[in-house]
This record gives structure tokens, sequence and C-alpha cells, in this order.
């Protein structure tokens, strides 16, 4: 915890600063979601395919980044509000700008009761 998953079109791939983000993603977690430094986690997903709206896909005119964090259950709305919102800014500060238009969202959820981890 937490679990850090982040959804991102791949048109954005050399715009993006995916280890400035995630270093600076997890300061921000530990700061606003009081979550330890070594138990921060973070995936990168890139999708070759991602439609918006009426466009064709091949014009690749847009980009898509989705940030879900899944934090063990107890933190406050507010808590999670402000997580998001750094989330948003540090995404404005890590993706430069490009050739296409940026869709970005946050998302700040309780990991079900049932979340078992293990390290080796």
């Amino acid at each position: 915890m937490p679990q850090i998953t982040i959804d991102y079109s791949d048109t954005m791939e050399n715009a993006f600063d995916r280890e400035g983000f995630a270093r600076a993603l997890h300061e921000a977690t530990v700061e606003i979601a009081a979550a330890k430094p070594e138990a921060c986690k973070t995936q990168f997903r890139p999708s070759a395919y991602t439609a918006f709206g009426y466009e064709d896909p091949g014009a690749r005119g847009h980009a898509v980044v989705h940030v879900t964090i899944g934090l063990l259950a107890g933190r406050a709305d507010e808590t999670k509000e402000r997580l998001a919102e750094a989330a948003l800014e540090l995404l404005r500060e890590h993706v430069a700008d490009a050739a296409f238009t940026l869709h970005a969202s946050a998302e700040i959820r309780d990991l079900d009761p049932s979340y078992r981890k293990f390290d080796r």
C-alpha cells in the first residue's frame, strides 16, 4: 500500500517524464496520506490504442492519462481529494507540451478489505 497505477496513451510516451512523476507522486502520497515511502509502488501501463469522441484514433490528436491510487481504508475524503489534486498538478508538471490534447484524471480509492500482499 499504496497501490498506484498510471494508465496512459502511448501517444504521450516521449512527453511523459514517468520517473520524475513517480518520485514526486510518492513524495506527495507520503506527505498527504501518511504512507511510508517504501510502501509506494507505481506501475505504468501504456495503451497503444486510445479512442476519443468521434476522432479517428489514427489521428492521435488526444492523449488520456488516468492515475489510480489505492489506499488502505480510513483516510478522510478531504485527504483523498487533496491527493487527487496533487496528482493532477504533478501531471501538469511532468507531461511536456506536445502535439496532442491531454485529458488527465485521478481517483483515490480504498483498497478492498480482501487486499493482501507479500514481499520476497
